[in-house]
């Protein structure tokens, strides 16, 4: 997706780059501050997702005045040498280094607005800090950053956002320095987000290591991406994007349309049947046979809410529809009954930059199930069209699945 390109140093060396562009060949820049690995295939696949958000990623080659063109693997072998480059690194002129490479950056041609943002890991966590307080990024974001307490004096430089991740067990910041930089941080730093991780180490960001965490990494990537959009952009219409897909899907029943307003490896999960696709060619074997073209002519949704934030929104509606034929998504394997179905339902859609990068869809399955005849609603608290009628309209009467309930 990306490739390397040549950044001048302030003192006149030169030392690679790592550079990806969006699918729209533009949009703002993003410096991408490398772990204690070296710019390895981890630290280009981070670049290559920042650039699916809509982002030009640079990262820099931060050890090329050490050795250029280190990229180590997680082994025990390499992190001795990794740790080896972290007590080398001369963190001075990575800084140099880094505003270099924000200058070569800003002055690209796909490279939107005059912002930039830097996100780093490990080392780059904490040269993210040192960069908000040495360079004039509008953003930046340092995740699991090692040695910030050490340079806390430098503090009343920064003047842009600063976003630091810490993992609640890392035995490379402890809580009680953990702590101690966010209480002197918390005094000084106008635009200041700190967020703690419980129950998960150091690297809890990085997929395929030992301490990958996916929640919690998953958590930390949409705070980081709503912290840049907030200072540099892009600025994006989630709400639009989700109505273009759901007309392919309900209205145009167009497979090839739908699957366009996705990324290129997406997926969507029905919660309560388990049921959609991971990756392109089972997702789109799934809306083929088994959604788009399988759904009642009259199955409609009623909106109710949407909230809509920084990578997701969630949809709160009614989907009503008549059950005469077998919908394999929510009743996989029942026959059509012909009884008429409306049931809540709620819609957790992510996005990566302009594409619809995943969907959780949840309902009540036993509120389906009842209004089909197939479980008795009787002899148990489950509520049938009732549950979806309530939400339209809230005055309606509350407790009612409550044989003890003696309230006004």
């Amino acid at each position: 997706m990306g490739d390397f390109i040549t950044v001048t140093a302030k003192d006149g060396g030169h030392f690679r780059a790592y550079l990806s562009v969006p699918r729209s060949g533009n949009g703002p820049g993003l410096v991408i501050g490398q772990e204690i690995f070296g710019v390895n295939d981890t630290m280009r696949q981070v670049a290559d997702r920042y650039a699916e958000e809509g982002y030009v990623a640079l990262v820099p080659d931060l050890f090329w005045r050490i050795e250029p063109g280190i990229e180590l693997s997680y082994g025990e072998a390499d992190f001795q040498r990794a740790f080896e480059l972290f007590q080398s690194i001369d963190l001075d002129l990575a800084i140099d280094d880094i505003d270099a490479s924000l200058e070569t950056l800003a002055a690209r041609p796909e490279v939107n607005g005059g912002d930039l943002g830097f996100v780093g890991f490990c080392l780059g966590g904490k040269l993210a800090y040192l960069t908000a307080a040495r360079t004039r990024v509008a953003v930046s974001v340092g995740y699991y950053g090692v040695g910030i307490e050490n340079h806390l004096r430098e503090a009343g430089g920064i003047q842009g956002r600063l976003v630091l991740h810490f993992a609640e067990q890392d035995g490379f910041c402890d809580e009680s320095t953990r702590n101690q930089i966010v209480t002197a941080l918390g005094g000084t730093v106008s635009k200041l987000e700190t967020f703690v991780y419980p129950g998960v180490d150091h690297a809890f960001a990085r997929p395929g290591g030992d301490h990958h965490h996916k929640p919690s990494a998953d958590m930390a990537h949409e705070r980081t991406i709503a912290a840049l959009k907030r200072e540099i952009g892009p600025d994006v219409d989630l709400s639009a994007l989700w109505d273009e897909h759901c007309r392919h899907e309900f209205a145009t029943r167009d497979v090839a349309a739908t699957m366009a307003t996705m990324v290129a490896e997406p997926y969507v999960n029905h919660i309560p049947t388990m049921t959609g696709g991971v990756g392109q060619r089972q997702l789109s074997h799934f809306y083929q046979h088994h959604f788009v073209h399988g759904n009642p002519d009259d199955m409609a949704l009623t909106p109710v809410s949407r909230t809509v934030g920084a990578t997701q929104l969630v949809d709160e509606f009614v989907l009503s529809f008549t059950h005469d034929r077998e919908i394999d998504w929510m009743l996989p394997g029942v026959p059509p009954t012909g009884k008429k179905v409306e049931i809540p339902m709620i819609g957790v859609i992510r996005f990566r930059g302009d594409k619809l990068c995943h969907e959780h869809i949840y309902w009540d399955q036993a509120g389906v199930l009842a209004q089909i005849g197939i479980l008795d609603a009787d002899d148990l608290p489950v509520a049938g069209v009732e549950a979806a009628r309530k939400l339209l309209d809230e005055s309606a009467t509350s407790n009612t699945l409550m044989p003890n309930w003696k309230g006004p």
